[in-house]
């Protein structure tokens, strides 16, 4: 089919002046509204304003330029079926070869939660749509282009065919905009759901981004939908796996609840091992001493830039996947001889996923739920033992506070006002994640007098506590709500610790 007319109405304006440029070139008419329309005539690309094109002008402050029969009709006849091409030789339609087009940017408008409602509802974009499904309907004959990544394939695709594209690149192309279309209309209504506490559905649309090698295991199939390369971007190594994603992206929740240089080590989701420094080979050094064995193929992610004394340090262990938001130079090069080992640079993802759901299959359906974000204030005030803590053992306990926040339940963390000294993961009974805690402290040749015990939900007896105790820990940091705690709190009075109920847990299932 080849392309004579193109209508081109974005938002994003990436790049549309040059691809313009290219289809005048190739002798294509252009259609063009509004903004998109200015900024042509100021490239000084030759096109025709939409209002020229159907005879009636944008009204209602531009809420009405693209619907029009001239529009839809040029998009939607069947242009071998001879009752369509006698009606629109009737009414003057003529065949429009191709859509360019991109949607207002109503989710960029909505993160910020000071955006009213009438500044959202001016960015549901309805002509972009319409246009988008018209021509994608119509994909036989229609070329729909809707990100500006694709501008110089379908340049490409038409220098390759005579200024024409063939019916499977169409039809690519037109599945993106029905991906698009859709993940459109669920934010806006996820938005409006949440603004009235009505959610009766929640809707999924997500693109392709890879087809995966395997899953967790080589006999499942599995494939990565959305945009996980926004926020990291593989600088070094093989394809990741099911299993690198889903420890990617544990990791990076796990960084991001330290603002002070960072270093943590992950093994199946779970923390082998987190310390903080300025210098960052020594917050590395904290991180690995935790557990010398279990980072052995992990992950490590660093919040600052990865130096060249810390990457001669994290050298000398295999690991699977390295994670920070920039590496120098010396560094970068260092790890790169590791050809097994996957470079990967994190951008800040904070503050677009915050508010994001967390989703799980289950049969029959899905669980969807707020994020673990609440933040414990004011510690001081949620001290139930009789003796208050020391300086460094508050920062101890809200050290350990943050990472058992992200070890599977049942959880138990030891640690200092800097770092990790033993974590007892994933147990059927809280006593025995505390045994194995104090057992690879013990392994790892720390001591644990003096430290801070965390656990992710109460000690529903005082056995946990005691254990703790008994392994040198001198306060206590746990969510309290036990029908017990009144025996727990008499265990650490009288082993004088002091403890902090939280009142808020930490399940990680």
């Amino acid at each position: 089919m080849k392309i004579n007319r193109a209508l081109i109405s974005v938002s994003d304006k990436t790049g549309i002046a040059q691809f313009a440029r290219r289809l005048n070139q190739m002798s294509v008419e252009l259609i063009s509204t509004g903004g998109t329309a200015r900024l042509l005539e100021s490239e000084g690309v030759p096109h025709l304003e939409i209002g020229q094109y159907t005879g009636f002008p944008e009204i209602l402050d531009g809420r009405v330029k693209t619907l029009h029969p001239k529009v839809h009709g040029g998009l939607l006849f069947l242009r071998d079926f001879e009752a369509h091409q006698e009606q629109a030789a009737k009414h003057n339609i003529k065949p429009i070869d191709m859509v360019v087009a991109n949607l207002y940017p109503f989710e960029n408008t909505i993160k910020d939660p000071s955006v009213e409602l009438e500044q959202a509802i001016e960015q549901i974009d309805i002509g972009g749509p319409s246009m988008l499904r018209s021509g994608a309907k119509n994909f036989r004959s229609v070329t729909v282009i809707t990100d500006p990544a694709d501008y110089d394939a379908v340049i490409k695709e038409m220098e390759r065919h005579n200024g024409a594209t063939t019916l499977p690149f169409r039809e690519q192309l037109a599945i993106k905009v029905f991906l698009l279309t859709s993940r459109y209309d669920q934010m806006v209504a996820n938005y409006l759901s949440k603004r009235q506490l009505t959610a009766s559905s929640f809707t999924i649309s997500l693109p392709l981004e890879t087809r995966l090698r395997y899953g967790e295991n080589p006999h499942q199939s599995a494939s990565l939908y959305g945009r996980f390369e926004d926020f990291f971007h593989k600088l070094h190594g093989k394809d990741l796996s099911f299993n690198n994603i889903v420890d990617i992206n544990a990791a990076a929740d796990l960084i991001a609840e330290f603002p002070e240089p960072t270093v943590a080590i992950l093994k199946h989701t779970n923390p082998c091992g987190v310390g903080s420094d300025p210098d960052l080979r020594e917050a590395w050094l904290k991180a690995f001493s935790t557990d010398k064995q279990a980072p052995f193929g992990g992950i490590i992610i660093c919040n600052r830039i990865l130096t060249e004394p810390m990457a001669r340090a994290v050298s000398e262990i295999f690991s699977e996947v390295i994670i920070a938001p920039e590496y120098e130079v010396e560094a970068r090069a260092l790890l790169q001889k590791k050809k097994n080992l996957r470079l990967m640079k994190m951008h800040d993802s904070s503050a677009e996923t915050k508010d994001k759901p967390n989703i799980r299959s289950v049969i029959g359906g899905i669980l969807v739920q707020e994020k673990d974000n609440l933040d414990f204030h004011d510690p001081e005030r949620h001290v139930v033992s009789s003796r208050p803590p020391t300086v460094d053992e508050m920062k101890a306990m809200l050290f350990g506070w943050r990472v058992v926040k992200h070890v599977k339940s049942n959880a138990i963390v030891f640690a200092t006002k800097d770092r990790t000294l033993g974590v007892g993961a994933g147990q059927m009974s809280r006593v025995d994640a505390c045994r194995i805690a104090v057992w690879k402290a013990g392994e790892a040749g720390l001591s644990l007098k003096g430290s801070a015990v965390c656990s992710d939900a109460f000690f529903p007896f005082a056995d946990g506590l005691v254990a703790a105790a008994d392994a040198g820990a001198t306060a206590a940091i746990q969510p309290g709500g036990s029908v017990r705690d009144d025996e727990v709190i008499a265990a650490a009075n009288e082993r004088q610790m002091t403890m902090v109920f939280t009142g808020m847990r930490h399940f990680r299932h």
